[in-house]
């Protein structure tokens, strides 16, 4: 069964040469040194966390997680995204056996699919659900365009996330955690970050640690800081507790402040999957000796000055292991 690219054209190019030039553009930019002198390729870079909008508002700052893998040891992609359009209280597998992108088809890794379907705790994508689905098949493109040079012996996992509990997250954390291990699986995090404005139906605001509200359509507050300010403190909040790598902290993160990260679920997992790692013992290396979340980009789509405005929030992350 193949999956259409169904939302080409749309909220991304269907040209094939287009879209590979507007992809090269984009990776071109991305300096050749993200973070304290460390180069791309990120040696170690075993996932990534990057948006997953359209591609005129999120495809320059995904760029910068996705020059940040190194394709020489990347045999399989699993890709985790969230469900939009459907209710899930579990993970979802797809049926499909290739997923068709512009730039060519994509080859699923259908033994791996069955494992993990035979462990009975996932549920099932129908086609429709599928191809509705937009969080996976954003980073679909840019698998290819990354591992082109191999993209023959290349097998893609497409995972759809749904609301899960705490306890489901650290669940299927524990589960993926062994093909994490893997130095030839990379994992591919699919979030935006904040959805601020009345159409998301959240307009929290805080000027202080001690001090937050919600902006009503007729609020009278007199506002210290822009708003948008405002929201990249409450996005760099949690990005600095995603690189803390603990799952507790983050949900508490995600109770307090309700910020609206829609790949929420994914990135739960991922951090319970990493905490689910064999430990490594101390060495003279220090650091570097132990996983390493790093955001090197953020991004919002427009400047929120009014309580009227809306903007989403993009960050883009790499993730090492040892």
């Amino acid at each position: 069964m193949l999956r259409n690219a169904t939302h080409s054209g749309s909220w991304y190019s269907n040209q094939g040469s287009k879209l590979n030039k507007e992809l090269d553009q984009w990776l071109g930019r991305v300096p050749p040194h993200i973070e304290e002198g460390l180069p791309t390729p990120v040696p170690g870079a075993r996932a990534i966390i990057a948006p997953h909008a359209g591609y005129s508002y999120s495809g320059p700052a995904a760029a910068y997680a996705y020059k940040c893998i190194d394709p020489d040891f990347v045999k399989r992609v699993f890709i985790l995204g969230p469900s939009h359009h459907v209710y899930l209280t579990k993970c979802a597998l797809s049926k499909c056996s290739q997923y068709k992108t512009p730039l060519g088809d994509l080859t699923l890794d259908t033994d791996v699919i069955n494992k993990l379907r035979a462990t009975g705790h996932f549920d099932e994508m129908t086609l429709d659900i599928d191809e509705d689905e937009h969080s996976i098949e954003m980073h679909l493109p840019y698998t290819y365009k990354i591992l082109e040079n191999k993209i023959d012996s290349i097998k893609i996992v497409p995972i759809l996330v749904g609301s899960l509990s705490e306890s489901s997250e650290a669940f299927y954390g524990k589960l993926f955690s062994p093909y994490l291990a893997d130095p030839s699986n990379l994992f591919i995090i699919s979030s935006d970050f904040c959805h601020w404005g009345h159409r998301f139906s959240y307009t929290y605001y805080s000027d202080s640690p001690e001090k937050a509200f919600s902006l009503s359509r007729k609020s009278n507050k007199s506002l210290t800081i822009p708003i948008h300010e405002s929201i990249e403190r409450l996005d760099h909040e949690g990005m600095t507790i995603i690189e803390h790598i603990n799952h507790e902290e983050f949900a508490s993160y995600l109770s307090k402040t309700k910020n609206t990260i829609c790949g929420r679920h994914p990135i739960g997992v991922l951090l319970c999957a990493i905490e689910a790692l064999p430990s490594n013992p101390d060495t003279a290396d220090g650091d570097k000796s132990k996983p390493r979340i790093r955001f090197v980009h953020y991004a919002q789509s427009s400047k929120v000055t009014h309580e009227s405005d809306s903007s989403v929030s993009y960050a883009s992350a790499y993730v090492y292991l040892p």
